[in-house]
């Protein structure tokens, strides 16, 4: 456990900016920073970052917190782990009590994959600088092709000594347990024989976004047809080949920096071109690039300039894979090298500036790229030609943005020597299509089968009972220790300041009310409690809450741009300052919020009211008619006192 002090150090020093700028691309507007969430799909950027109230928050997808809350969300990590990652980054001491066996064997398992697979990188790491074996075969490859101590130790480079179960030996002597060593693919077992999956290989640790080791990446050595040159970490609960990028975490800042990422397809081309200085690059380690991977990529930025060795008949076998980039909205550029060269031989023969400088040059917008090649193979043949104007449509027919779109079909139309008309035509034919099978498909997800009338009735009081609590809470999270007005002591004359928590408080407490939603319960009453011991809790005090369903919900409400309920909307146009009408607001809302649970008293009392005059209970019915005639008079006062007000 760590004791309440240093939580709130974490979370006082943490700065959200920063930690989320690991993360993800947002750009400062006003007072707030602003991207794409890293959480769902998006184009349109709706992902806000308050430095001043330290959250964040969707607009798309609704999720939303403190720093603590975001890490947990992005690395999946528990509320503790989460605490553990910022006070490493923020160097802030943490002391932890010995684990009992107990507590050890009740770690999550994936934890337990991350602990096995940080422990395979330093050891592998070790073997690499320190092992004779490791320094004469592995150490001296790697000097060998140029690679400098320095890019070796960035990213964490090893060895695996081969020798058939040398490191599997040695994490079973460390207390690792061989069902998590199998789990993360670091050993194989094969009837009663276990043996390590790189032996005898250049280790390349694969990475996380926030720089925990998932997955390695193996090269063999000697030249045997019967072994695969690199050999990859098995799919696991930590490592998902088609979510990951090699060298995402150490590229991440430049992407942002430089407003671009280069794309490469093996670990030693991005070694070498961030050796020669370029450090926005990344590599899809030799899978074919994904949705997901492309999505990672636009978290940073959304131009890719993708780096292909010389070699024409392998870039048009990937050519359809970009589809998928120009579909996410990216702007993308081919860069094809000189025949004979691959982007690792390449950046060794270039310094730094004149590497650049050869890809700004020569990098082609990847419509003309593709026109252009397919174009040369077509020569005269009005066949091939005819294939070659389908194949471009094609492409060009996924990007989403408009504007983009017509000046490819432009530039396509003066390229391939075809009416612009002809190619808008088919252009929106292909989108006609698509648009079309997306909203059948949308539309059988979303049929909803009758209900009975009685249970639409039920779900509609519940869910505007849910949505008066929430209003309660809202109000109190962002207005709570405001003045709503002053009260005069008729003895002394003095004057006493009522605060919009004490209004709530008193008003809820006096009509003997409870919440039903159980957060907003919790919330309300550790109000009622701090305010019966004359403290005052403010927004910040929620946000950071130890229980996670109330950091999130308290980020939710307090968030910036957060739309005004639709309780106070009249006439199709909202309230512009909310506070400078909470003297009528929060009248309203509790009495709204007491009309509400007079509703459900009313349906509650009527269904036993059914019920007692078919078991012919003479007392309970007069008991219960009482009750109801009482819950009406009530509800009849309620709505003089909402003028009126006929409250759905």
């Amino acid at each position: 456990m760590i004791d309440h002090s240093t939580v709130e150090k974490i979370i006082d020093t943490a700065e959200i900016v920063d930690i989320v700028q690991e993360f993800v691309n947002i750009k400062k507007r006003g007072v707030n920073y602003v991207g794409l969430c890293p959480f769902h799909n998006e184009k349109t950027p709706s992902f806000t970052v308050s430095t001043s109230k330290g959250i964040y928050k969707c607009f798309g997808c609704g999720k939303g917190g403190n720093v603590v809350n975001f890490i947990m969300e992005h690395e999946h990590f528990s509320y503790y782990e989460a605490l553990k990652y910022l006070a490493k980054k923020y160097n802030i001491e943490i002391v932890e009590k010995e684990l009992t066996a107990e507590e050890i064997q009740q770690k999550n398992e994936r934890e337990s994959l991350l602990i096995v697979s940080g422990f395979a990188q330093k050891h592998f790491s070790e073997t690499l600088h320190q092992h004779q074996e490791g320094i004469a075969i592995g150490l001296s490859y790697l000097h060998e092709r140029g690679f400098r101590e320095d890019i070796i130790e960035k990213f964490q480079m090893g060895y695996c000594l081969e020798k058939k179960d040398g490191f599997t030996q040695t994490a079973l002597k460390n207390g690792y347990k061989l069902d998590y060593l199998l789990k993360t693919g670091l050993s194989i077992q094969k009837e009663n024989f276990n043996f390590d999956r790189f032996n005898g290989r250049i280790i390349f640790p694969i990475h996380s976004l926030s720089g925990r080791v998932i997955g390695f990446g193996g090269r063999i050595l000697k030249s045997d047809p019967r072994f695969a040159k690199y050999l990859n970490s098995p799919e696991s609960d930590i490592y998902h080949k088609s979510k990951v990028l090699y060298g995402l975490f150490y590229a991440k800042k430049s992407l942002v920096q430089n407003d671009k990422c280069y794309l490469v397809e093996g670990y030693t081309d991005v070694l070498s071109l961030y050796q020669a200085g370029i450090e926005n690059v990344v590599a899809s380690s030799g899978t074919s690039l994904t949705v997901e991977q492309i999505r990672l990529i636009k978290r940073f930025t959304k131009n890719i300039t993708i780096i292909y060795d010389g070699d024409p008949a392998g870039v048009k076998a990937s050519l359809r894979g970009i589809d998928l980039v120009l579909e996410e909205g990216l702007n993308v550029k081919i860069l094809l090298l000189p025949e004979g060269e691959d982007p690792d031989s390449f950046s060794k023969k270039h310094n730094s500036t004149d590497l650049v400088e050869y890809i700004n040059k020569n990098e082609k917008d990847f419509i003309a790229f593709k026109t252009q090649l397919l174009l040369n193979e077509a020569e005269n043949d009005p066949v091939k030609k005819a294939n070659l104007i389908t194949d471009i449509i094609r492409s060009i027919a996924v990007i989403p943005e408009s504007i983009i779109r017509s000046v490819f079909i432009k530039e396509c139309s003066n390229i391939i020597k075809v009416n612009e008309s002809v190619l808008y035509s088919e252009i929106n034919k292909i989108r006609r299509r698509r648009a079309e099978q997306k909203y059948k498909k949308e539309k059988g997800f979303d049929e909803i089968k009758d209900k009975p009338a009685s249970r639409q009735q039920t779900i509609l009081v519940e869910d505007v009972s849910e949505a008066q609590e929430r209003e309660v809470i809202r109000l109190l999270l962002n207005y709570g220790n405001k003045d709503l007005f002053k009260v005069r002591n008729d003895q002394n004359e003095e004057e006493k300041i009522v605060t919009v928590a004490e209004f709530a408080i008193n008003e809820i407490q006096n009509d003997e009310l409870e919440f039903i939603n159980p957060v907003y319960k919790q919330i309300f009453e550790e109000f009622q409690h701090h305010l019966n011991n004359r403290t005052f809790l403010d927004a910040r005090y929620f946000i950071n809450h130890p229980d996670e369903k109330i950091r999130k919900l308290a980020a939710d409400l307090i968030s910036l741009s957060y739309e005004l309920s639709k309780i106070w909307k009249r006439h199709d146009s909202y309230i512009e300052t909310e506070e400078m009408k909470l003297k009528e607001i929060v009248p309203e809302t509790l009495i709204a919020y007491k009309n509400k649970r007079i509703i459900l008293a009313l349906g509650e009392t009527k269904e036993l009211l059914k019920k007692a005059q078919e078991d012919n209970k003479i007392e309970e019915i007069e008991e219960l008619q009482q009750k109801f005639i009482l819950l009406n008079s009530l509800k009849k006062e309620l709505s003089r006192d909402l003028g009126e007000r006929i409250i759905l």
